[in-house]
């Protein structure tokens, strides 16, 4: 019994998941996971830049 509440607790989140997705792309939103997803043109790096981001 144990099994199936948490095979339906990771159905529902991976569900949720992928019914965000679904819903931001059919939106216009290009980088998903970028702060301005709203207003990128889909060639952002969100910040990952070597430029922006030194590591040393």
């Amino acid at each position: 019994m144990e099994n199936l509440i948490v095979i339906l607790i990771l159905t529902v989140i991976v569900g949720s998941i992928i019914w965000y997705l679904y819903r931001a792309k059919k939106q216009g939103k290009t980088c998903i996971g970028c702060p301005g997803s709203g207003h990128c043109s889909g060639k952002c790096s969100c910040g990952n830049n070597k430029t922006d981001n030194p590591r040393i």
